[in-house]
């Protein structure tokens, strides 16, 4: 088993955090997303999408996605349990999740990738090119603060993003405010609930994966 990685790209540091979580260690190989080593021929063999994270199982599948690799290891280690434990629970984690990846995450994204010189061509990850829209980057950055709010609003009667126990719904949410600081965008004084989870949850030893 491989675990292709890149230390500073918040995609993948949503599965190191993960696997901390569950206590997993898996070999990693890093590849240099600043010297563009995603685009080369060797590992355009091993994702054609020239994305990571990527993980190649023992049988030589691989799985080039991060919810893919999450569930992977939720069902290969169950506890704890990070997806949700039964049907009710395990759905209320997928909403917020897929909210904190969509409002969060995906907005950020967005608002960096228009706005960074560096990926003048580069506006969508994968193997295609495309080129930057600058209005994105102000619809973005005004995604990110109305998320800001939302956390704030749900975090003030739950201890963590889907209720009592923390999950991979706080993982997306913890990297999706850290990636914020990349377009200089911190929570604001007026989310205090945003505030004190975020405190805790980064205190965690996972927050340092």
């Amino acid at each position: 088993m491989k675990f292709y990685d890149c230390t500073v790209a918040p995609s993948p540091r949503r599965v190191r955090i993960f696997l901390a979580e569950k206590g997993i260690t898996v070999p990693t190989i890093q590849v240099d997303l600043r010297k563009n080593e995603q685009f080369t021929d060797a590992f355009r063999t091993i994702n054609p999408d020239c994305t990571v994270p990527v993980l190649e199982l023992d049988d030589g599948t691989r799985i080039a996605d991060v919810m893919g690799i999450c569930v992977y290891f939720e069902r290969s280690q169950p506890e704890p349990p990070l997806m949700g434990g039964g049907a009710k629970d395990s759905a209320v984690v997928t909403q917020w999740q897929g909210r904190a990846e969509r409002d969060g995450f995906f907005a950020v994204a967005e608002a960096f990738r228009n706005s960074t010189p560096a990926f003048k061509t580069r506006a969508l990850p994968g193997q295609d090119d495309y080129v930057q829209i600058p209005a994105l980057v102000e619809r973005g950055r005004e995604r990110v603060q109305r998320f800001f709010n939302v956390m704030d609003s749900r975090l003030a009667n739950s201890e963590f993003v889907a209720g009592s126990r923390y999950t991979i719904a706080d993982i997306t949410t913890l990297v999706a405010v850290d990636f914020a600081g990349w377009i200089k965008l911190a929570i604001p004084e007026d989310c205090p609930n945003l505030r004190r989870w975020h405190e805790a949850v980064s205190a965690r030893p996972s927050a340092k994966a």
